[in-house]
């Protein structure tokens, strides 16, 4: 695959970490890679995002995190701070210490395919040298690409990407990324130009 084709398309600090990501983590295909970069590319909106953004007003969080926040003045006493809310939601599931350990926010999303939960980072510990545990920020700022590869082939996506260059299989790997279908109409259109760069 030339690389090189997808200058102007993505970021040159993602295509620098491509050959590395690829070698690792078997995204090794047109098929792959270009699934592989619609999903990171549209979930950290244009490869920008590498911190999951936790700053809800309290209708916010009644809307996406309705059963931690059953009425309004729960809401209240946690919008607009991320620490307390990322502790909260994500305390006591995923690997992480209850909402006192601080863990979930320890342990928040961080990568171009968000990376969340003790679980996840233990796990995602085991590719890099460094002490992801020790220094979380680290998938964020070092491995948004590495990280985002990892949960693709943890979860078999490379799998599913084999399937073809349709709509369906852009579908099928949506489903396993967003646990949903959002955003699938951008997916779908960067899927077909990052396909027609690589083949």
């Amino acid at each position: 695959m030339n690389l090189e084709k997808l200058r102007e398309h993505i970021p040159d600090s993602v295509i620098a970490m491509l050959p590395d990501t690829i070698a690792k983590f078997e995204l090794n295909t047109p098929l792959r890679l270009a699934h592989f970069l619609a999903q990171a590319g549209h979930e950290s909106g244009g490869f920008k995002a590498v911190n999951e953004n936790l700053n809800y007003g309290a209708k916010g969080l009644r809307g996406i995190f309705g059963k931690y926040f059953p009425t309004d003045a729960k809401a209240a006493l946690y919008e607009r701070k991320p620490e307390k809310i990322a502790n909260l939601v994500y305390g006591g599931r995923m690997g992480n210490g209850v909402e006192a350990t601080g863990e979930g926010y320890k342990f928040r999303g961080r990568g171009y395919i968000q990376l969340t939960g003790k679980d996840n980072y233990t796990a995602f510990d085991n590719v890099v040298v460094e002490n992801i545990l020790e220094q979380p920020d680290l998938v964020a700022t070092k491995y948004p690409l590495l990280s985002a590869a990892w949960f693709f082939y943890k979860n078999g996506l490379h799998k599913i990407a084999d399937g073809g260059a349709t709509d369906a299989v852009v579908t099928s790997v949506t489903r396993r990324v967003n646990g949903g279908t959002i955003g699938l109409a951008d997916r779908i259109k960067h899927f077909k130009e990052f396909y027609s760069l690589l083949v």
